[in-house]
């Protein structure tokens, strides 16, 4: 199985709490006005990986905090759930989607990334609700769920 990379970026302290890793992954439908990533869209841009090569990359970086974002994380969910899985429940792991919560529940394939996340924010980039004073979002649709508030979502 392999997961269609962009980058792998150590030392983020704006993608989610503390000093973070984040992956970030290639393809997305949702081609948000104002989006600071439009060369995610692609879903054929960036480069296969395996969940191995993927799993010592991250290792190699040696930080245990991880953000997967994009493009649409969702989009590649089963091979997402296979890396973490790989990696261990030693990882804070956070994820970035476009989707919304509401959306999200109602696809049963996208379950279980959910039940191995420590926390998820959601909603498209909204130019015209641009907040640069929120964190950890640009929009102010963007909603921040944590550990608790999934498990207890999901049950």
């Amino acid at each position: 199985m392999m997961l269609r990379v962009l980058s792998l970026r150590p030392d983020s302290v704006v993608d989610g709490p503390g000093l973070r890793t984040v992956l970030f992954l290639a393809g997305c439908p949702h081609h948000c006005e104002g989006c600071h990533n439009p060369t995610s869209w692609n879903s054929a841009g960036g480069t296969d990986w395996t969940i191995e090569e993927t799993v010592e990359r991250i290792q190699a970086i040696g930080n245990r905090r991880l953000t997967l974002s994009g493009g649409e994380p969702m989009l590649q969910a089963e091979a997402l759930v296979r890396l973490l899985e790989r990696l261990g429940s030693d990882y804070e792991v956070i994820l970035y989607t476009g989707y919304v919560w509401e959306d999200i529940i109602k696809n049963p394939e996208w379950l279980p990334l959910l039940r191995r996340l420590d926390g998820l924010i959601d909603g498209p980039f909204i130019l015209s609700k641009l907040d640069r004073t929120t964190s950890f979002r640009g929009s102010t649709n963007q909603r921040i769920y944590d550990r608790q508030q999934l498990n207890k979502r999901l049950d």
